[in-house]
């Protein structure tokens, strides 16, 4: 952005239109959060005369690296156009929350993109309450790149899965993709994995150049030729209802698995995925997994 920012007019939004009809409540948004915010929370000094409160108008479009007159028409419920990348900065600099951020993109009239910025890493403990009252039924919360944020004890009985070499981080499909056919939990990899690399390009439309992403599809594509091969192949899948089949040492047989993925308001761009028996053999087997892995204990 480099601070500069061209002003251009919305040519086609009609007097009396939804886009008109939201600008005066835009500008009320920002002032009002204009004024919440002090010096001091962006490191500036408070200075003397200040009969503004919070920020001035100058002082925003400084730190959020754009014009000041283009702010201030902005703040003034003009028709300019916003740029997803400019009100990321403004709603940076005004420091607002996931929801106010939203409420900022739909009173501009852009669309909204959740997880621009970052993504989750951690979950709070209400939702890692809900997924430990869902055991002994497998059950954990992945963000779009499949790692791993929260787990209950049944989902690490039929996974396990480690953390990524050289870091803490724990991801699913690192896991599965470059784990040896022999330690695989998961049956039908040629069926499997393929859905699972079309489901994460289905979230990274919406991160394209983000270094944490390339980063990542970059090297699990060294790590595993066969990840390589289905990312060349462009397919897209968003996450859904499927059956999945695991194998352990710790029993005999197959379990049979149905995976559901729910959303999770206040969690941009994460999921719970709960995992129930497909029958009543893989019920049971997944019992003696749980007692085997766990020891007598956890015999229900």
């Amino acid at each position: 952005m480099g601070g500069v920012t061209t002003v251009t007019t919305q040519q086609h939004t009609r007097r009396g239109g939804p886009a008109t009809g939201r600008r005066p409540e835009l500008a009320a948004f920002l002032r009002s959060r204009r004024a919440r915010v002090t010096p001091a929370d962006v490191g500036m000094a408070p200075g003397l005369r200040r009969r503004t409160p919070g920020l001035r108008r100058e002082e925003v479009a400084q730190l959020s690296g754009v014009g000041v007159t283009w702010y201030t028409w902005l703040e003034q419920g003009r028709p300019i156009n916003a740029s997803p990348q400019v009100l990321d900065a403004v709603a940076r600099t005004l420091r607002l929350d996931p929801p106010e951020r939203e409420h900022l993109y739909e009173l501009a009239g852009v669309a909204f993109l959740p997880g621009r910025e970052s993504d989750i890493v951690e979950v709070g403990e209400e939702i890692q309450g809900i997924i430990d009252a869902l055991d002994p039924l497998p059950a954990v919360v992945y963000n779009a790149r499949y790692d791993v944020l929260a787990t209950n004890p049944g989902y690490r009985d039929l996974f396990g899965i480690p953390p990524m070499k050289g870091t803490r981080v724990r991801n699913a499909l690192w896991s599965l993709f470059t784990a040896p056919e022999d330690d695989c939990p998961v049956v039908h990899r040629s069926q499997e994995l393929p859905l699972m690399a079309a489901t994460l390009r289905s979230g990274y439309g919406r991160h394209v150049g983000e270094p944490a992403w390339e980063t990542f599809i970059e090297a699990l594509s060294e790590a595993s030729p066969y990840f390589a091969q289905l990312w060349r192949s462009g397919d897209v899948l968003p996450p859904g209802r499927r059956v999945k089949v695991f194998r352990h040492r710790a029993v005999t047989g197959e379990i049979r698995m149905t995976s559901v993925s729910l959303t999770v308001n206040g969690l941009p761009e994460c999921r719970i995925v709960t995992y129930t028996p497909a029958d009543e053999e893989s019920r049971r087997l997944l019992a003696v997994l749980r007692t085997r892995r766990r020891g007598p204990a956890a015999r229900p």
